[in-house]
């Protein structure tokens, strides 16, 4: 098999397809919720603190520590993660819908001819 051939037999396969669409969504989710922390949540935050959040840092031997942005980048983690758990929670919930009953048992039907064929090969 050429090299090229492998590579497109693999490049194609669906679970690289779905990966490849699962980065660039997360990509663009992590925006979202990375302005939504910076934009909407920190400066509720700072103005009850007192201060702008994402400027908290403090000087220690020459070297600034800003622990705001720290502190940020952990609300930041916190939301995503709290959303990824919602919507796999949700996806859970709709494939156990979505999966089948156990088949049922034979049609009264069904059983009467499997009935009579047991007894024909006696």
């Amino acid at each position: 098999m050429s090299f090229v051939k492998e590579f497109k037999e693999f490049a194609l396969k669906g679970n690289v397809m779905d990966l490849a669409v699962a980065v660039i969504i997360g990509g663009a989710f992590g925006k979202i919720i990375t302005s939504l922390v910076d934009d909407v949540l920190m400066p509720v935050i700072g103005t009850l603190v007192g201060n702008d959040f994402e400027k908290l840092s403090t000087t220690i031997n020459g070297a600034t520590v800003k622990y705001g942005m720290f502190i940020q980048n952990i609300v930041n983690f916190v939301i995503i993660a709290f959303v990824i758990f919602m919507m796999i929670k949700a996806m859970n919930q709709m494939k156990k819908k979505e999966e089948p009953a156990a088949p049922a048992g034979p049609s009264s039907t069904d059983a009467l001819l499997m009935e009579i064929r047991d007894s024909l090969k006696k």
